[in-house]
């Protein structure tokens, strides 16, 4: 039901008669720091729409999961490779007993009858579905309904509370405060009956299209201009015929309505790499993930086409996993392909929230009407993501509740790489932070990413073969239609791992800006981690051949890479390297990247921060070079 605008004239204290009392032991938990942009508030839904409400319990040990993560990542670790189980980390993170207990009895105290409750199999989420009315009497909040001018529209309230006692058993509760910010664009509106918070790929078209350009491999001299495999192989000294094929797994992760064309794939690879022709992905459907053909051009095409042209490319013969996620009604986010490759991070249909995540059985006419993916494939040891969204759109909690889980990938063996944005120190599509850390148009401070702020990923930026320069001279950060994303967090702590090299950067190359302008206190995790080209690469998507720049570029570039250090490793009888932080950061690597020391990442109306010498917040400590890399992963245990 919706109010109508003569609704809100009603006088102060006949709305506040409508609130719920305010009992004397809540305290608020989450508080939404700033209204969205591009949504008005529309009234108050019905009192009987029913929520499926979601209460994420607070789990142990999770103060020891740098330590625990350290333990089998750091180069000089006794433990090094020794990666944990599922059943290890279900055991070492579950919420205790009395956490359970705890909000079990709150629950049940304020007339929630018991068989009501649903438990994840991890017991880390309690379920509920309850009605506006319940929620706001438990929750001592008020949801409104929003309303976006594409017509999309979410519920959701400001702020929420829990008892004090209860307050440290919860981490958070969905759906809240967590909104919705970007909206599918106006083609992908039309194929959707729902919106959710979707990652926005990182990706732009060039100015021309190259069909009757490419017709052979360009020269290695060109590669300032035309970027294929064999710029990249000169790049990065990538050298390597994988061996153990059948032992090894790679992943790329993609969105629905993104997919690839098969006729894409084979007309690259009839140009750059013939003996591939006919070569697919493994497709790895996550909640109805479908790679569709009846939408076709750039914005659906080429995103995947770019991520499996090179991905595959790269790492021949190697298979590779493509992680389809979400269905063509009600598509998915984040959260969804992570319950799909760590069934601990599941809850009852899922354990998503509905304002941000697909919702799985789907209810609507031709949506995925199956049970959620829940655990359904080991962790890939390799998983690129080109997609990201601003850190500014998520709350600490929720964040922080996510980061945990890439967290808990590493520590079983999984590398996980994410695009650092393509929006230098801005947030997606140029827009910054104003001083509340909100997004404004007229805002002048950095906007930082998210996931790639989260510590225990691994962030992509890009660089250039600068105009002129061939594959033999130092490359630049990247300043051709895209600006590498980098900065520093406004939620995530420092690592240890980065600890020496961020500082470094900051005392010795201090950045000409204030707090006013970036989270400059110096203990904030710092991004990208490292970087590779992503400018100007020669992609084929939907029957014609276009430039394609973008952190999208380098992200699957960088997890190739990996997946060769992978392949070499397994063929020794040893194991993936999983999160590579901590060695990337080491000294004993420092030799492996190429220092990238010219080019800037500007945005929010300044020129960014600077490449320079070592660690810099634009390239990271620089791109890898395979041949002095290998090596020394292959030296670890």
């Amino acid at each position: 039901m919706r109010l109508s605008s003569l609704a809100w004239a009603l006088p102060l204290v006949a709305l506040a008669s409508a609130l719920p009392a305010r009992r004397a032991d809540l305290v608020v938990h989450e508080r939404r720091a700033f209204e969205p942009l591009d949504w008005v508030a529309t009234g108050r839904p019905a009192v009987d729409t029913v929520l499926p409400l979601r209460f994420g319990l607070t789990q142990q040990n999770l103060h020891r999961l740098e330590e625990l993560l350290m333990s089998v990542s750091h180069p000089t670790s006794a433990s090094y490779g020794q990666h944990f189980s599922p059943e290890d980390v279900v055991e070492l993170f579950r919420p205790s007993d009395v956490t359970v207990a705890s909000v079990t009895e709150w629950l049940v105290g304020e007339g929630i009858s018991p068989d009501r409750l649903k438990m994840s199999a991890s017991k880390g989420w309690i379920e509920v579905n309850a009605t506006i009315a319940e929620a706001e009497a438990l929750l001592d909040a008020q949801y409104e309904e929003f309303t976006h001018s594409s017509g999309a529209k979410q519920i959701s309230c400001h702020s929420y509370s829990v008892p004090e006692a209860v307050r440290p058993h919860i981490d958070l509760v969905k759906p809240t405060v967590h909104f919705l910010h970007r909206i599918p664009t106006s083609d992908q509106l039309q194929t959707r009956k729902r919106s959710f918070e979707r990652p926005s790929t990182h990706l732009k078209q060039g100015a021309k299209k190259l069909s009757a350009d490419v017709t052979i491999t360009p020269s290695l001299e060109n590669c300032d201009e035309l970027i294929t495999l064999d710029c990249l192989r000169a790049l990065y000294s990538i050298d390597h015929t994988p061996v153990s094929t059948d032992k090894n797994t790679f992943g790329i992760l993609e969105f629905t309505p993104q997919a690839f064309l098969q006729s894409d794939l084979d007309m690259f690879f009839a140009n750059f790499s013939p003996s591939q022709v006919g070569t697919a992905p493994q497709l790895i459907s996550i909640d109805g993930g479908v790679d569709q053909t009846q939408m076709t051009g750039f914005n659906f095409n080429g995103e995947s086409d770019l991520d499996l042209q090179y991905a595959f490319g790269l790492v021949n013969p190697q298979p590779i996993l493509l992680l389809q996620t979400g269905d063509l009604v009600e598509g998915a986010s984040f959260n969804n392909w992570l319950d799909a490759v760590d069934g601990s991070f599941c809850t009852f249909e899922g354990g998503d929230d509905p304002t941000q995540d697909g919702i799985y059985p789907d209810p609507l006419r031709g949506g995925f009407d199956e049970p959620e993916s829940c655990g359904i494939l080991p962790p890939p040891f390799v998983v690129s993501t080109s997609y990201g969204q601003d850190e500014a759109t998520v709350t600490a909690a929720y964040a922080q509740r996510q980061c945990a889980e890439y967290g808990k990938l590493g520590m079983m063996g999984t590398t996980v790489l994410y695009s650092s944005g393509d929006d230098g120190v801005a947030g997606g599509g140029g827009v910054c932070l104003n001083a509340q850390n909100q997004p404004s148009r007229r805002g002048t401070k950095f906007s930082p990413d998210f996931p790639v702020t989260c510590p225990f990923v691994t962030a992509v930026g890009a660089t250039q073969v600068n105009p002129g320069s061939t594959v033999n001279d130092p490359e630049g950060a990247c300043e051709q239609v895209i600006f590498s994303g980098g900065g520093f967090s406004n939620i995530f702590a420092m690592p240890d791992y980065q600890a020496e090299a961020v500082t470094s950067f900051l005392t010795n190359h201090p950045p000409p800006f204030t707090a006013a302008q970036f989270n400059n206190s110096g203990n904030v995790r710092a991004f990208p981690d490292l970087s590779a080209n992503g400018a100007n690469y020669v992609v084929a998507v939907a029957g014609e051949f276009e430039l394609v720049f973008g952190t999208s570029c380098s992200s699957p570039v960088v997890g190739s890479m990996i997946t060769l250090v992978n392949d070499a490793r397994l063929a020794a009888g040893k194991g993936p390297v999983g999160f590579i932080n901590p060695a990337i950061y080491s000294d004993a690597f420092k030799g492996a990247f190429h220092d990238i020391t010219m080019g800037g990442n500007q945005g929010c109306g300044t020129a960014g921060f600077t490449s320079t010498e070592g660690w810099d917040p634009v390239t990271g400590v620089g791109t890898p070079n395979l041949a002095a890399l290998m090596p020394l992963f292959l030296g670890l245990p």
